[in-house]
């Protein structure tokens, strides 16, 4: 679904009824054409347009399904703090090159201040966390040091962006 070409026009210019369209489409991007269109007041054909604009602006990315970690065994969430021993732009490459070659990272952010990345990932007990911090990161080129956060409790997550 990704348009790598229109991210050149970006920031999109949206209006009310494209936003409505988008605030629905994040809480359910399931509905059918048909109940999108009655919930921003349209027809279905003006809105299926609209959504297919939207789509080939690359403003919708793409449409996926977000599991729940505790009902596929992940009970715990890491947030880690990972810093390289160099920030040249190959061992940076490197780095990143192996991260998306690693099934348990689910996301990673190269950020600015005194570290370098911010991992997160889950894991199903202490043993599975145990096996990430000794054998999955000190494997990752370039990793000198990290730090993990456990989350104790969600107080909110959510995919959906402010419009």
């Amino acid at each position: 679904m990704r348009n790598t070409e229109a991210s050149s026009q970006w920031p999109a210019k949206l209006d009310a009824i494209d936003r409505a369209i988008l605030q629905e489409l994040q809480i359910d991007g399931r509905l059918s054409n048909v109940d999108l269109a009655q919930r921003v007041h349209l027809s279905p054909s003006a809105c299926l347009r609209r959504v297919k604009a939207l789509e080939e602006q690359g403003v919708v990315d793409r449409y996926v399904a977000l599991l729940n970690p505790r009902a596929i065994g992940r009970h715990g969430t890491s947030y880690t703090i990972v810093n390289l021993e160099s920030t040249q732009p190959g061992k940076l490459e490197a780095f990143e090159r192996a991260v998306k070659d690693t099934p348990e990272i689910l996301d990673c952010f190269y950020v600015a201040g005194a570290n370098d990345y911010l991992v997160r990932f889950t894991y199903r007990d202490a043993e599975d966390l145990e096996r990430f911090h000794a054998e999955v990161l000190p494997r990752l080129p370039g990793v000198v040091r990290s730090n993990s956060m456990l989350v104790l409790r969600t107080v909110k997550k959510t995919s959906a962006l402010p419009l």
